[in-house]
């Protein structure tokens, strides 16, 4: 639980600390920043519209299954330990994660499956097996995902990319690396097999891209995931959330949740606009020194910012952007269930019968909901027993399906219902057969979910879509180019989507934020 105060008195004691950070979004990124401000010396409050910390990346309770409501994997987890640090905490003491072995299991349309795995022999012998002529490509592609690490991970993407000459002074590097190449098109050229074509490209579904268009900078996954492996945090993502509350907490940092954020004030100074706090929707105003918005950055432009000039990112500026397909999640849980289906571990990607032409239908005909689909499937009771009751199981299926950026998007009101049944009748086909008889407990989010939920514009599930010109510094800033002390975490700035992104957001913008001043008395 939260600590519950009186917001005046609250705000009251803030102030008198010293400078006040207001953090919009309880967000992973946005407890990653509060937690930076907190080490700071700043007095933080975080405030979120949801009645628990997380986000995206917290849960609902159902029936007794704990539903993951979005990322389920921990990659590069020395972020979130560098993260706790700074704090002066541990990190492996608050949060246990699990190393999962194998990451996932690819099933193909031709029932062929790939066990991705840490292990480089045992990728290899996975290569071979499916495609022994491709063999030497597979190497020579971790060796091209390697380089894009050290330089879009570790350089570019842990950097401010707010002036154009931190864009310029790496541009050949781009060229080099052939940033240009899409990420689907780097793999066709090291490997034959559409099967592996596919396994080595669809990472950037994740953090909301079209594997054909978006550069192939992000090969350097397949690295990130070689190289520190992928876990799983004991109590879901959520868990890491709420470690990162109590901490902010313990710093002296409100939680304030269950509230949701109007408006950015910003007041007109004689060379600048300067942000002043923000206005809630009860009509509350928060004071604050500086404001930091894990909004999504449309949303932050569009509304919170919606009675201020803006020069960059006006609406229609954002409406001309590319944003990331939308998605469809079904939650669900299983009925005796939990020695069944033994195939099917705790993360498998089921693949329809299109690769390139439903990517395409997605992206580019919104107004269209396809009848074939290729899914994610999450099964975390089989790691983490307390998310089903005893003896059933918890799952999740995503699905990408089209956002809402269109003049006639798909209707979910009417169509939802319909499109669950086709996902369960596919899983119940291609993968866990008898599943409907089994199925104890069910919701699902659909693009619109997603657009009232979490203020997502255009239903969009990772904000815009990370093309090279919708990235670093053509994305919206970490500093804002609109409003002086304005600061901006989460997927939708510098360096983008996806877990290790968003906690690196947090670490970019602190670099940007001044240490804080004590308030003089006065």
């Amino acid at each position: 639980m939260m600590t519950r105060v009186d917001p005046a008195l609250a705000e009251e004691a803030v102030r008198a600390a010293g400078p006040h950070a207001v953090v919009i979004g309880a967000g992973l990124g946005g407890l990653a920043a509060a937690m930076r401000l907190g080490a700071k010396g700043y007095r933080v409050t975080v405030i979120d519209k949801l009645d628990v910390p997380g986000g995206r990346g917290s849960a609902v309770w159902q029936d007794g299954h704990r539903f993951d409501l979005g990322p389920t994997i921990v990659t590069v987890p020395q972020i979130f330990r560098s993260l706790w640090e700074v704090c002066g905490r541990d990190f492996d003491k608050d949060v246990k994660l699990v190393p999962m072995d194998p990451f996932y299991e690819i099933v193909f349309p031709d029932g062929e499956r790939f066990r991705a795995q840490q292990d480089t022999d045992g990728m290899r012998a996975e290569v071979a097996r499916l495609s022994p002529s491709d063999l030497a490509g597979y190497d020579q592609f971790l060796k091209d995902s390697e380089k894009r690490y050290w330089f879009g991970f570790e350089n570019l993407g842990r950097k401010p990319m707010h002036k154009w000459m931190d864009l310029v002074k790496v541009l050949h590097i781009f060229g080099m690396l052939r940033a240009d190449k899409s990420v689907y098109a780097h793999a066709a050229s090291r490997v034959k097999d559409e099967r592996l074509r596919m396994a080595l490209s669809f990472h950037p579904l994740f953090i909301g891209g079209d594997p054909f268009n978006v550069t192939s900078m992000y090969i350097l996954v397949s690295y990130l995931e070689k190289e520190f492996g992928v876990h799983y945090a004991m109590g879901g993502v959520a868990a890491i959330a709420k470690a990162m509350a109590d901490v902010i907490e313990g710093q002296g940092g409100l939680m304030r949740l269950g509230t949701e954020v109007d408006e950015i004030l910003v007041e007109r100074q004689p060379y600048a606009h300067k942000v002043t706090g923000v206005r809630l929707a009860s009509g509350e105003v928060v004071k604050a020194d500086i404001v930091v918005s894990n909004a999504d950055s449309g949303f932050t432009y569009n509304t919170l910012l919606r009675n201020h000039r803006r020069w960059r990112w006006t609406d229609e500026s954002l409406a001309k952007k590319r944003w990331s397909m939308g998605l469809f999640v079904w939650y669900f849980g299983t009925k005796g269930t939990r020695g069944m289906w033994k195939d099917v571990g705790h993360h498998t990607v089921l693949n329809g019968p299109r690769y390139k032409g439903l990517v395409k239908d997605i992206f580019f005909h919104q107004e269209k909901l396809c009848d074939d689909m290729s899914l994610y499937i999450h099964r975390p009771s089989v790691t983490d027993p307390s998310a089903a009751p005893e003896g059933d199981d918890t799952f999740y299926a995503l699905s990408p399906v089209p956002n809402l950026h269109t003049d006639s998007p798909v209707d979910w009101k009417a169509n939802g219902e319909r499109y669950r049944q086709a996902v369960q009748d596919f899983m119940e086909d291609k993968l866990m057969p008898g599943l409907g008889k089994h199925v104890s407990t069910s919701l699902f989010f659909t693009p619109e979910d997603f657009r009232d939920r979490y203020l997502s514009p255009y239903g969009a599930g990772f904000s815009l879509e990370p093309r090279i010109f919708q990235s670093a510094n053509f994305r919206p800033h970490n500093i804002s180019e609109e409003v002086d002390g304005l600061y901006m975490v989460g997927a939708g700035t510098h360096p983008g989507a996806g877990l290790p992104s968003v906690i690196t957001s947090a670490e970019v913008m602190a670099g940007l934020v001044p240490d804080a001043a004590p308030v003089t008395a006065g």
